[in-house]
């Protein structure tokens, strides 16, 4: 008797799951449905002269009424880059009203070299990186495509930002600098302005073009070199109104990005509600106008 009842309880610790466990063969058969974020469009781009992809996120209510929303501009904004961690920090601060719910639209780079850094004459830079210097080019793709294309197919209200990390920080600052109407909101989180021999702090300066172009710049530790190029670009937002820095030693160029992601968007899409202090809702400005 004492064989049988081990060797009963041997087959029931030997079964497959699905005999061991009835709960989950119904797990697995039950109804699937995917988790839908947004949606991927490929088109040809007449300026670019390649198939580009753009990924778009509208915000919960988009479907279910007539309201218009703000439009985030990601660069780097591929599946495979920042489209989800972007989207996710922009549903949760229109969650919280820290910052407005906006649609955001995810524009994937290709080679970034070639479409985020300014031209160079650098012969060591050329060698390295014989593609680059042609974000000219890609804000054209944006001006004159990407925008428009946007502006015909959703319900936009006028206002929009851009944000991005990196290389595409560098392409953002370059662009408040140079063509600052392109758009109305710009953050710019641990730009790579070390590009060119740190040309955007001693060729570009701030004037009355930056009126009303919103800037945010938020840093990490990347060295005394870094800190020093940062603090002489920030030396010329002195001329310009209503932007930011912030400074975050306590992270580095690998961690900075998705913590600080959403006090650039509060900064971006800012709301009217009065948040309580207990939240933490603060941008980090250590100097602003």
């Amino acid at each position: 008797m004492r064989r049988l009842i081990a060797l009963a309880a041997l087959l029931a610790l030997t079964a497959p799951a699905e005999a061991r466990t009835p709960d989950r063969v119904q797990a697995r058969d039950a109804a699937v449905s995917p988790i839908t974020l947004g949606e991927t469009y490929r088109f040809r781009s007449a300026v670019m002269d390649e198939e580009r992809v753009l990924n778009v996120y509208l915000p919960d209510g988009y479907a279910k009424g007539t309201q218009r929303y703000p439009v985030l501009y990601l660069i780097d904004g591929g599946i495979d880059q920042d489209f989800i961690h972007v989207v996710g920090s922009s549903q949760l601060g229109s969650t919280w009203a820290r910052s407005q719910a906006a649609i955001v639209v995810g524009i994937a780079t290709k080679d970034r070299r070639n479409e985020l850094t300014g031209c160079t004459a650098d012969k060591a830079l050329l060698a390295k990186y014989p593609t680059a210097g042609h974000s000219q080019r890609f804000r054209d793709f944006i001006r004159d495509e990407v925008k428009p294309w946007v502006a015909g197919r959703y319900r936009t209200d006028g206002n929009d930002g851009v944000i991005g990390e990196s290389l595409a920080g560098l392409f953002i600052a370059e662009t408040w600098l140079k063509q600052p109407d392109l758009f109305r909101n710009y953050a710019a989180i641990s730009p790579s302005l070390w590009w060119d021999n740190a040309a955007l702090t001693v060729t570009s300066k701030v004037g009355p073009r930056q009126a009303g172009r919103r800037f945010f710049l938020a840093t990490a530790e990347e060295g005394a070199e870094s800190g020093a190029i940062a603090d002489r670009f920030v030396a010329e937002l002195n001329p310009a109104r209503d932007w930011c820095f912030a400074p975050h030693p306590e992270f580095t160029h690998a961690t900075i990005y998705h913590a600080v992601v959403p006090a650039a968007l509060q900064f971006l899409f800012p709301t009217t509600v009065a948040q309580d202090a207990q939240y933490g809702f603060t941008l980090g400005c250590s100097k602003k106008s």
